[in-house]
């Protein structure tokens, strides 16, 4: 099971946001290049970016940190919000982003994230982001009445690469994950599922590496700031 480092990107700096709320950020890093490379030289095999502001803009706000990340670390890198049209797909992946994630227009344009898996195979992953079980767009403001698990098996057949699945209210809160609906998501689609939201101990990580279902990973975010998860010795657990 792969461990995402997390770089949730506000304004240019590296912040957390509590329970997706922009009003409660904590800035953890100033430079976000330097703390990608701190993640990339404790060992991750891979980067979690997160444009906060492109969620609410509708487009790219924090793409300048975002390319500094990514001309300064040879790991690859997925980068989720504010991208809503095959032309921002086409440029990030043109700049060496490893994967983009559709999260908004996964809900609104469902014939988009065909098109871009059908032309950038095993590069275009779905953000799922839920609260009670349904589906919340636009940075988390908006909410559907469309379920997690109906969104993902709706793309059984478009060649996604991976489904991110996070729990709003567990995001930033260092509750832990929501163990019982990220496996079901994986047990019910074929797609591989990434858990996002809560992972706030090494024992959370194990948690979900055995809950049953294969996941392909896990995202960590503000337990790696605070110090709660070492991410070396998190990565050698679960390599082991």
């Amino acid at each position: 099971m792969i461990l995402y480092p997390a770089i949730d990107l506000k304004d240019g700096k590296a912040v957390r946001l509590y329970k997706g709320a922009m009003d409660q950020a904590t800035v953890f890093n100033e430079d976000p290049a330097a703390q990608a490379m701190e993640f990339v030289e404790a060992g991750c095999t891979w980067l979690h970016l997160v444009d906060l502001n492109g969620a609410f803009a509708g487009e790219p706000v924090n793409a300048a940190p975002v390319e500094e990340i990514l001309r300064r670390t040879k790991v690859p890198a997925q980068l989720w919000w504010g991208i809503r049209d095959m032309a921002t797909i086409e440029r990030w992946l043109s700049k060496g982003l490893a994967r983009v994630i559709l999260g908004t227009v996964a809900v609104e344009n469902p014939s988009l994230v065909r098109e871009a898996c059908r032309a950038f195979p095993g590069h275009v992953a779905v953000g799922i982001d839920a609260r009670k079980g349904m589906v919340a767009t636009k940075g988390w403001a908006e909410e559907t009445n469309v379920t997690a698990t109906d969104l993902a098996k709706s793309y059984e057949d478009a060649g996604v690469a991976a489904i991110i699945y996070t729990d709003i209210n567990r995001d930033g809160a260092m509750q832990g994950p929501n163990i019982d609906e990220t496996a079901a998501l994986a047990r019910a689609v074929s797609i591989p599922v990434i858990a996002s939201g809560g992972v706030s101990s090494l024992a959370d990580l194990i948690a979900l590496r055995d809950c049953g279902a294969e996941l392909n990973g896990a995202i960590s975010g503000r337990a790696l700031y605070d110090g709660a998860i070492d991410l070396a010795t998190a990565l050698a657990a679960l390599k082991a």
